[in-house]
């Protein structure tokens, strides 16, 4: 592509971003940081980041954008930039999806070494950011812009802005009567209004399924190659998770019902997590098989099942996805077969929080026989208690963290032992069974 062509298709870019005048909260903080490094962007495709990239720009001088889905995977983009620094005095460059770069790492380094630019990037794929992230050490820093969060909905569609919630504001019932009252707008929310592109399209539900056949069948293979019966697997793989519960859902499940090895089935999760479509959970304990539960990225799971008919699981699913960006460790509880337990545990502030997630009547038998620092109901439209949480305040929570740090806390090892005489290892006999059955 001739250079005339990519200055033309970052004008129009620039111009097409002064449609947007909404805000993501992400956007303040980026638009006020100070520093030589580079900010990365990492997201799932459709949350806004290109946008949220050409309103930055919006902001500075002698800036350019640059789509690198546009650029041919061997161009030489080093040499591009270093001469729209000398011919046309760019200061600022906005890359956006720069995993299509086939060295995404040795580029920026090369680029934070030599050339007197500030780059911001962006990325549908976590896993190669991060490495990035890593080996450029202090050169990145690197940042999540999920799907609206609930506050950020709240705001850009009806204009009513509520301050933000810790966690601790959660467990110590300091919520406002507007924050409660906001959950009339929940159902709208959950079903496909946490999509930034259905504040303009009704009907985003097919947009989010063009968007998932991309990732699977782009994305993916352009990082790790792939037969193509082995994307047809993850798509299986992806609509057996949508469309089954959340209990029981595992490598081994998977393997079972989809004719490969627990292997494959660990190794199609992680590309899928890292493209933002699944969410692996793990259990807490020593005495427990380390398989993961898995669970969805809301709204994937409205793909592959009514709203009413999956609620369960995507409270589950919005739980989780609310709950880990602030907490130092998330997990779940594993049981055994039959026996009722809490679903989510997380360390705070070297406190262990045990959660179960339901309905407006959910009860607390799960409880029974868990040592815990707190108990937490998580109830969909519930009253705020020391026991009770409504699950639609989690969306109020704090939705990004510099350089996506790991957490640094650990559950002690020991915790199956205090919390659960109940909690046994499930045999992998019985998991083969079970994962039949489904």
């Amino acid at each position: 592509m001739h250079l005339s062509e990519l200055l033309t298709l970052s004008d129009s870019a620039l111009k097409r971003a002064c449609k947007y005048p909404s805000r993501r909260a992400l956007f303040t903080h980026l638009s006020s940081m100070k520093g030589k490094h580079y900010v990365g962007i990492v997201g799932p495709r459709g949350a806004g980041k290109t946008i949220l990239l050409l309103q930055l720009a919006l902001e500075m001088e002698d800036c350019f954008y640059l789509s690198l889905d546009t650029l041919d995977k061997e161009a030489d983009l080093f040499g591009l930039i270093e001469r729209l620094v000398g011919e046309y005095k760019f200061k600022n460059f906005f890359l956006d999806e720069i995993h299509f770069h086939k060295n995404p790492t040795g580029f920026l380094k090369k680029a934070y070494d030599f050339l007197d630019v500030k780059i911001y990037f962006t990325s549908s794929v976590a896993l190669q950011m991060r490495a990035t992230a890593y080996d450029l050490s202090r050169r990145v820093l690197l940042y999540e812009l999920r799907y609206l969060s609930f506050r950020e909905f709240l705001k850009i569609k009806y204009g009513q802005e509520l301050r933000m919630l810790s966690l601790d504001d959660l467990l110590n019932a300091n919520i406002s009567s507007e924050h409660l009252r906001s959950h009339a707008r929940w159902s709208e929310y959950i079903n496909s209004g946490l999509l930034p592109f259905a504040l303009e399209e009704p009907n985003a539900l097919p947009l989010l399924r063009n968007i998932v056949q991309t990732v699977i069948r782009s994305d993916i293979p352009s990082l790790h190659p792939l037969m193509i019966t082995e994307i047809e697997t993850i798509e299986k793989l992806l609509k057996f998770v949508g469309m089954s519960g959340v209990d029981g859902i595992n490598y081994s499940t998977l393997s079972n019902n989809l004719g490969i090895t627990k292997y494959k089935a660990e190794q199609y999760l992680s590309l899928l997590e890292n493209a933002y479509l699944v969410q692996r959970l793990f259990p807490v304990g020593t005495n427990v098989m380390k398989e993961p539960k898995v669970l969805l990225t809301p709204p994937v799971r409205l793909l592959y099942r009514e709203l009413d008919d999956s609620i369960g699981s995507l409270r589950e699913d919005l739980a989780v996805s609310m709950l880990r960006p602030g907490v130092e460790e998330l997990h779940y509880l594993k049981a055994s077969r039959g026996s009722k337990t809490p679903d989510f545990i997380i360390l705070h502030q070297g406190k262990k929080i045990v959660f179960e997630v339901g309905g407006a009547n959910k009860g607390r038998k799960q409880f029974k026989g868990i040592t815990a620092d707190r108990k937490i109901i998580l109830r969909d439209g519930g009253e705020i208690s020391k026991e009770s949480v409504p699950l639609h305040c989690l969306g109020f929570l704090a939705q990004f963290e510099d350089e996506l740090p790991n957490a640094e806390g650990k559950l002690d090892e020991d915790y199956l032992s205090l919390v659960s005489r109940n909690l046994e290892e499930w045999e992998s006999d019985e998991d083969e069974e079970f994962g039949k059955s489904l």
